[in-house]
């Protein structure tokens, strides 16, 4: 029999330590929509029939365009970090770990019958 503790520790960070915070959890929402935005534009680009799709407000992907898996969606990260520098500014680990929550979601959603993952409002993102 194994005993695991687990320990929380109560940080108190300054002004200049929780501002840093906040700039941290506004940009993982951002990232976390735009993987989501992903997600969702790659399902609505397949749910319909192409005799009946309204060209006009359905988004099209090509067929051969993989599904977003986790593991594109990481690989991706150095990439999106050239292009938005802001990205840089929080770790990689959490970055990642923000990507693979919202799969955890994605999985939940298809294995256990749990709502579809939604897009996190401003404020609205926990710590990971």
């Amino acid at each position: 029999m194994t005993l695991t503790l687990n320990y929380t520790y109560r940080i108190y960070p300054d002004n200049k330590q929780e501002a840093m915070l906040s700039e941290w959890l506004e940009i993982c929402r951002r990232s976390y929509n735009y993987a989501l935005r992903e997600l969702k534009d790659w399902i609505s680009s397949r749910k319909c029939l192409v005799d009946r799709c309204s060209l006009e407000s359905e988004y099209i992907m090509e067929a051969s365009y993989p599904f977003p898996s986790y593991h594109q969606q990481q690989n991706q990260l150095p990439k999106a970090k050239k292009v938005y520098p802001e990205l840089a500014k929080v770790p990689s680990q959490v970055l990642q770990t923000n990507v693979r929550r919202l799969h955890d979601a994605w999985d939940f959603f298809r294995n256990r019958g749990f709502g579809f993952p939604r897009f996190k409002k401003y404020g609205q993102t926990e710590p990971t």
